[in-house]
């Protein structure tokens, strides 16, 4: 179950990376670069840290075409996915707790302490759109005022503490993942914000 919501969440991630690509003007080149950066550079990140071998991409090639099939694909229909905004938020926040369970339960496999795997996990949520908006120039959604990296932790706290209480692997994701996907869709729906931190006097 959770590879096949892995495979649907990169195939989305590709394809809003896609239009990212697009408002900056780039060629089909860059449009697959960016979807591979935002797809899976989360895990690529967490895998560097934690010197964890091989690359998911490297050991499962067949996610580079896939990810930059759907960027194509993107491209081509961009103007019928503008239409679909909602639906691509949802796969979004989905691709969001998913990637971080995934990558909690890495840092499990090779025995990190709790709070290393919590961040492990928020790694491998976040990291890929933190690349993906920097490569494309913007202030990544990591750093501004929406629930995104605390509804990552959330949902890592959840798989742990659940899974932590003797439930089994299954039942931990499943509610983790409902918990995570409820708080980020609803901080879009209500528009929940983090507390911002702005200062603008000068020091001279």
């Amino acid at each position: 179950m959770l590879h096949i919501l892995y495979i649907i969440a990169i195939i989305a991630e590709a394809m809003t990376a896609a239009l990212s690509a697009g408002r900056r003007d780039m060629d089909w080149v860059g449009v697959c670069i960016i979807a591979w950066v935002t797809a899976l550079g989360g895990g690529t990140v967490r895998n560097i840290l934690f010197n964890h071998y091989p690359m998911s991409w490297v050991e499962h090639p067949e996610y580079l075409v896939i990810t930059a099939a759907a960027a194509i694909l993107a491209a081509v229909i961009a103007r019928i996915m503008t239409k679909m905004k909602t639906l691509f938020l949802y796969l979004d926040a989905l691709g969001l707790v998913v990637f971080t369970i995934i990558g909690c339960q890495i840092a499990e496999l090779i025995s990190l302490p709790i709070i290393i795997i919590l961040l492990s996990g928020m790694i491998t949520g976040c990291a890929g759109g933190v690349l993906r908006d920097v490569l494309c120039n913007e202030v990544p959604l990591l750093f501004r005022k929406e629930v995104y990296a605390s509804a990552s932790i959330v949902t890592g706290a959840f798989y742990l503490g659940i899974e932590h209480l003797g439930a089994p692997a299954g039942v931990s994701i499943v509610i983790a993942c409902v918990i995570g996907l409820a708080l980020r869709l609803l901080s879009i729906r209500y528009n929940w914000q983090m507390p911002k931190f702005v200062y603008r006097e000068e020091w001279h």
